[in-house]
């Protein structure tokens, strides 16, 4: 048979076509970075304090309002007192959405609703866009996804009221991971095997990174949100003209039996990477997909397919798949709301969400240095577990500063706080792979997704546990910090998968791993040749495209 890679190699699978499709690649992570932390952006919470009488406020002959801390209070010495209009010492000069339309205080949690309608929409995105891409093909979604990320993003720029700022938000939030995933898909189809981790990676980590950087420095040169929103929003649309040279999923074509059609693209990348190849071997081509395609059709008459409800028929597959659900929760909401989580910290917001980005590109090298060596299980709860430590430690230290029990420790703060952003943006992108592996060939697919869907799911409480630190400064820190811990403990209740023969059925997925303990990791294990052997193993099953979600955002 001759098989999708082989006649690839034939085409060309790393030539001037893989090059040009890994560059627009990296046009999508600046665009994806951009537009995902633009709901950070746009509700910037400046310091604040009541004008209504500017006589009312508690200032001394020395002091000034720019030197004190925010205030809902017309008067700080009467709790009684209400506010009805603000007077913001905005950042750089910078007008964000909050502090235009007052959504502080007492309506702060608008803000928190709206922005929660984001993650609404990326949970339905992903499922609608994703049944979409199965029927009409990965690029058309490529494209719309990222035509809907534009349109939520321009109309939330009159979203100057509750609904409607609720209903913009969820418009952006559908386009969220589809817009990123399918170019993934399609560059990491078109890549030899071997090239596709690092290939991948290193453009995600770089762009990502770049992108997620320069995000609000945009606001500071547009001065404003909706400038923001406009400016990041422009780029858009140049992604249709995708269609004119990247090419559909091959795969997908077989999938769909347009072998013709599938033929075409694969002509069309010989014709780009200047290959010539014998009409015979795409004929050939046809012709096994054919007959491939028979045989499936007359195996799926003899046999029941398993389901996704199969990962919960029995105890011990049971427990895996929960935890793999409660994991990509814990991860991903950690994951967003500390990339979020850049005011109240003693600094600049614009520069904290910087800093906090350079994490990135590390995180990224680090899983790529270490995730084959130390193992999935071990990568997972370290991550997870560096990161509850310093963020909790991140908490100590604003609760004593609150408390006035230590003095200004800004670099020490701001530093623990970076540092836990590293440790969650490893386990972040360490769990897509390790799911894959996990579970079950049969249900690999619907798994996967289930994961991936619960954890964007569970995003919609980010916003209000950052929004807790209305009520108690430290409030985010130790909750996000407890939760990571958590996260890390429950890791350990999981079989390790490096140099395992990964389950296929239902039946392997209950007995995988049964006779580990929490404390088994693959880097303490004596390597020996049988080990050695059955990686080889691994990786002619199919390892070698798992490991293709290394880094992954």
């Amino acid at each position: 048979m001759l098989e999708l890679d082989k006649i690839l190699e034939k085409c060309g699978d790393r030539h001037r076509l893989q090059a040009i499709m890994l560059l627009l690649f990296c046009v999508i992570n600046l665009l994806s970075a951009v537009h995902y932390y633009s709901q950070t952006i746009i509700s910037f919470v400046p310091k604040y304090w009541c004008a209504n009488d500017l006589a009312a406020l508690d200032v001394s002959a020395t002091s000034t309002p720019l030197s004190m801390e925010s205030s809902c209070l017309a008067n700080r010495n009467d709790p009684t007192s209400t506010c009805n209009k603000f007077h913001y010492d905005l950042y750089m000069g910078y007008k964000s959405f909050t502090s235009e339309l007052n959504w502080i205080c007492n309506d702060g949690w608008k803000l928190s609703l709206g922005q929660s309608m984001f993650f609404v929409g990326s949970v339905v995105g992903s499922l609608v866009f994703g049944v979409l891409a199965d029927m009409v093909g990965r690029l058309p979604i490529l494209i719309a996804a990222n035509l809907v990320a534009m349109l939520g993003n321009i109309l939330t720029i009159f979203g100057t009221d509750l609904i409607s700022f609720s209903i913009f938000r969820f418009i952006s939030g559908l386009a969220t991971d589809s817009n990123f995933v399918m170019m993934y898909i399609l560059v990491m189809e078109y890549l030899r095997p071997s090239l596709r981790t690092i290939g991948l990676s290193i453009c995600i980590g770089f762009f990502y990174c770049i992108g997620s950087m320069a995000a609000p420095w945009i606001a500071v040169w547009m001065q404003s949100w909706r400038g923001f929103l406009i400016a990041t929003s422009i780029p858009f649309i140049m992604v249709p003209l995708f269609y004119f040279i990247v090419p559909e999923s091959v795969q997908w074509l077989i999938s769909k039996q347009k072998y013709e059609h599938a033929v075409d693209c694969l002509k069309r990348v010989a014709k780009i990477n200047g290959k010539v190849v014998d009409e015979n071997i795409y004929h050939e081509f046809i012709e096994e997909c054919k007959r491939s395609h028979s045989q499936q059709q007359q195996e799926a008459n003899t046999k029941v397919e398993p389901n996704l409800l199969g990962l919960f028929a029995t105890p011990r597959l049971r427990r895996n798949t929960l935890i793999l659900f409660f994991k990509s929760m814990v991860i991903t909401l950690c994951y967003d709301a500390v990339s979020r989580n850049v005011q109240g910290l003693g600094i600049s917001p614009f520069v904290m969400f910087s800093l906090s980005a350079t994490t990135i590109l590390p995180a990224c090298l680090l899983l790529i240095a270490l995730q084959d060596r130390i193992g999935r299980k071990a990568m997972a709860s370290m991550s997870l577990l560096l990161s509850g430590i310093f963020i909790s430690t991140t908490g100590a230290l604003l609760f004593c500063k609150a408390e006035g029990s230590i003095g200004q420790s800004v670099t020490l703060v701001v530093t623990l706080s970076v540092i836990g952003r590293f440790g969650v943006t490893v386990a972040y992108n360490s769990g897509a792979q390790y799911a894959t592996e996990l579970i079950p060939t049969c249900v690999r697919g619907q798994g996967v997704a289930a994961v991936h869907v619960m954890g964007y799911a569970f995003t919609f409480f980010s916003s209000y546990i950052l929004h807790t630190r209305q009520l108690f400064p430290p409030l985010p820190e130790i909750i996000l910090g407890l939760i990571s811990l958590l996260g890390a403990g429950l890791c350990l209740l999981l079989p390790e998968t490096l140099n395992r023969t990964l389950p296929t059925s239902l039946n392997d997925g209950e007995n995988f791993g049964r006779h580990e303990r929490w404390y088994t990791f693959s880097f303490l294990e004596k390597r020996t040749t049988s080990t050695d052997t059955l990686s080889k193993s691994v990786s002619s099953m199919g390892t070698n495209n798992i490991q293709d979600t290394n880094c992954y955002f």
